[in-house]
């Protein structure tokens, strides 16, 4: 923990005795553990290493500090540090979590500012290190980015004489003469001319009792467009920040009751104070750019935080995009933005009739209130929109996606749409695959719409690993599922690209790419795993792998029809497995709406055939005739080793290179990693009305609801107050795709009804391929004739 200005009131000697003893033993214990080496080389390593150990915990918890009324704050710290400067480095490694997560998320930052500068901003980059201590942080910064070169001058500000000693000797030996140690108090240090490119605080934040002046005086030092990193100790509950729209997220932030006690009181014995009001101060003084709450496991999972800021006026659609508060607007809701219409003062009058957007919304309520702007504001890109994560209605999904890839064959959306440059496109997000070939199409805009947050974490992980990455580990990522340093390029590469609450999410959830594979994730995973058990019983897990190799159709069809589809299309598995509504849904993300459709078609089909109502007339004689008409023609008609990627997935758990979407060839690669390829990207959060009902009348002119509309309950106005928004929203001649468990949905009437003419394009009658998929009875695409909606007034 580095020092920095501000006076200390020591705490009583009575209450840092009675704790000594535990919290002593305990740390000693712990450090020594973590600490010591496989093997030992020899004995006076080993005392040198003892002899660390036992000088930290003397100086930590047993040494006696000055309580003259008259010490000052560098007293204080001279009398911690002096005795234990030259071992500071090898004692605080297990402690002091995440400095290096820090030090790589600001640099990848100042590299992509770097990047787009075009290296007009390289001839003076600009460090400012408060609290450096050693230097540590900053020869670690070397392992991502040339520290000489990249930055003109870094300035080391640090209270102690002892850890600047500790520092001049550490940059003499690396010979970094651009590295100035300077020891000052943070409050009153200064720079001449232009501000810093990059201002750190690593674990010193909490050592400042006057914390506030501290932070006020960082304002003026950045530079317009800079970065602030800090690094430090917490605790803090959801209670205090859940109202709040500009913390970047909530993951991991709570600390519960007994850890928030426990580690404040260690904490105050060596005077480093975890009260929440420091991060608050910082998140409220700054716009937060990307946030992380963590555990220090090794050490009793000490709460910490990362946290990267800026300007609270920094973000580039007003600031450094020449934007408006219409252009906040228009980002959307396909609202023209036009700057003569306003600056930012269009955000602090009243709203006109019109809907505007909720990023509007709540950018006008949160500068009223003297608030920074939601963290979506200050992101590099213009994807993510605003939403809130604490609404029910996200968070019923509990922080899990549905779907690892996505459930439609893009290739017939392709011929059913072919899009162009003119088109505007609203799109059901799912996994992102559509949406990634849908931008392959090069439209003009696409609005991915998905309630679920995780899908769209999903689509924005795409969206930066396209950005930053070369093919090959791309292809690891999403062809195989898999990459063993994917925590590392999440950090190091691709965070620059994400919101702070997609970057969170992954980074909680790294080791999917580590251990499990991206594709045995999600909802979806119970149905991949159920096959994988089914094959395991039946005997036939062989058989799949054979059907993954198979050179024909016909080869294909034989070890299906013999081998497998005894197994999987059993009526047993049926009762007990296929037909459960746990299963449907929480695997294949069948509602019961869309389940009723179903039974009702089989139902209809009986009729026809002159069945009469028998027992087999049951959901699980539904199901598994529905079953048995999606895969029987499957199997038949499309080669799975090489041009199904659908099933090629849920059989293998991974794409193969004869076998993936468009989306992740070369090709498509080399279309979706151009600069600007996502330019006219929006991914919403949010319900589709929801969306549409705010958009530009008249604006988009393809709409893919994929099977969403099946959700509807048929006794409820939700699917007609849905399509009057669509009719709204779409220009005459705009499209509707949708495709449907039924062979003629109950909705296609309200389609009709509302301005629509309906024309079915896919029909799944027994025996064949509707797609490559072939889950669905039918395909339809519904073109607007005519305006049937009141326009509203713009």
């Amino acid at each position: 923990m580095d020092s920095l200005g501000g006076n200390i009131s020591p705490p009583g000697i009575d209450t840092k005795l009675l704790f000594t003893g535990i919290s002593g033993v305990a740390l000693f214990t712990l450090a020594l553990f973590q600490l010591s080496p496989r093997q030992r080389h020899g004995k006076g390593e080993d005392q040198g290493l003892l002899r660390s150990l036992m000088l930290f915990c003397y100086s930590c918890f047993l040494k006696p500090h000055p309580v003259e009324a008259k010490a000052t704050q560098q007293d204080a710290l001279e009398s911690f540090y002096s005795s234990q400067a030259s071992i500071y480095d090898s004692t605080r490694k297990t402690l002091l979590k995440g400095r290096e997560d820090m030090l790589a998320l600001a640099a990848a930052q100042l590299q992509l500012k770097a990047e787009r500068a075009g290296g007009r901003s390289a001839t003076k980059r600009i460090w400012v290190d408060f609290g450096g201590g050693t230097g540590w942080n900053i020869e670690t910064m070397s392992k991502f980015v040339n520290v000489p070169k990249f930055f003109s001058t870094v300035y080391l500000v640090d209270l102690s004489p002892s850890l600047c000693e500790v520092a001049r000797r550490r940059f003499d030996r690396l010979g970094w003469t651009n590295v100035k140690v300077v020891c000052q108090d943070a409050r009153t240090f200064q720079l001449k001319g232009s501000g810093a490119d990059l201002i750190t605080m690593s674990y010193s934040l909490s050592m400042i009792p006057d914390y506030y002046s501290v932070v006020d005086s960082l304002i003026p030092l950045l530079s317009p467009r800079g970065i602030i990193g800090v690094i430090d100790f917490y605790v803090q509950s959801k209670i205090d920040v859940s109202f709040r729209n500009y913390t970047g997220g909530l993951i991991n932030r709570h600390v519960n009751f007994f850890s928030r006690t426990f580690w404040r009181a260690w904490f105050d014995l060596d005077r480093v104070a975890l009260e929440p009001s420091r991060r608050d101060y910082l998140e409220y003084r700054f716009g937060t750019v990307l946030m992380v709450s963590s555990r220090n496991y090794t050490l009793g999972s000490i709460p910490y935080y990362v946290w990267l800021g800026c300007h609270r006026g920094g973000f580039p659609e007003v600031a450094h995009d020449g934007g408006t508060g219409c252009h906040i607007d228009g980002l959307g809701t396909e609202t023209p933005w036009n700057a003569a219409k306003g600056d930012l003062d269009a955000l602090t009058g009243p709203l006109s009739s019109r809907a505007w957007s909720k990023a509007f919304e709540v950018a006008a309520q949160n500068i009223s209130a003297s608030l920074p702007l939601p963290s979506f504001f200050y992101q590099n890109h213009r994807w993510r929109m605003y939403y809130d994560d604490q609404l029910k209605k996200h968070t019923q999904f509990n922080d899990e996606y549905i779907y690892a890839f996505t459930w439609e064959d893009s290739r017939v959306d392709g011929h059913l749409l072919r899009l162009g440059p003119e088109d505007v496109v609203l799109a059901i997000t799912s996994a992102g695959d559509n949406i990634l070939a849908y931008a392959m199409q090069s439209p003009a805009k696409i609005h991915a719409v998905d309630l679920n947050p995780t899908q769209n974490h999903l689509l924005e992980l795409k969206l930066a690993c396209f950005t930053a990455l070369p093919y090959e580990d791309i292809w690891r990522i999403f062809g195989e599922g898999k990459h063993p340093q994917f925590r590392s390029l999440l950090v190091s590469r691709l965070s620059p690209h994400l919101s702070s609450r997609a970057f969170q999410y992954w980074l909680n959830n790294a080791d999917i790419f580590r251990s499990r594979g991206l594709y045995d994730t999600g909802g979806s995973r119970h149905a991949i795993r159920v096959f994988r058990w089914i094959s395991h019983l039946f005997g036939c897990r062989r058989d799949v792998k054979r059907l993954l190799t198979a050179k024909t159709l016909n080869e294909q069809a034989e070890i299906w029809q013999s081998k497998i589809r005894p197994a999987l299309a059993s009526r047993i598995v049926s009762s007990l497995v296929i037909s459960s509504e746990t299963f449907l849904w929480s695997a294949l993300g069948v509602p019961k709406n869309q389940l009723a459709m179903i039974e009702q078609d089989h139902a209809n089909s009986e009729a026809v055939n002159g069945s009469t109502p028998t027992a087999k007339n049951t959901r699980a004689h539904a199901v598994w005739h529905y079953m048995v008409d999606t895969l029987d023609p499957v199997l038949r008609e499309t080669h799975i080793a090489t041009d199904n990627p659908y099933y090629h997935v849920c059989l293998e758990g991974s794409f193969s290179t004869r076998c993936h979407p468009e989306y992740l060839s070369k090709s498509g690669h080399a279309l979706l990693s151009r600069p600007g390829a996502f330019d006219g990207l929006r991914i919403h959060t949010d319900e589709i009305e929801e969306i549409v009902s705010r958009m530009e009348p008249a604006s988009l002119t393809v709409a893919v609801v994929m099977d969403s509309m099946d959700w509807f309950d048929p006794s409820c106005a939700a699917a007609t107050q849905q399509i009057t928004k669509l009719n709204q929203a779409l220009k005459l001649g705009g499209r509707v795709l949708l495709r449907s468990s039924a062979l003629t949905p109950w909705y296609i009437r309200e389609f009709e009804a509302n301005g629509f003419a309906a024309k079915r394009v896919g029909n799944r009658t027994k025996g064949n391929c509707i797609d490559r998929v072939n889950m669905y009875a039918s395909c339809w695409i519904c073109t607007k004739k005519e305006n049937t909606s009141p326009q509203r007034e713009v």
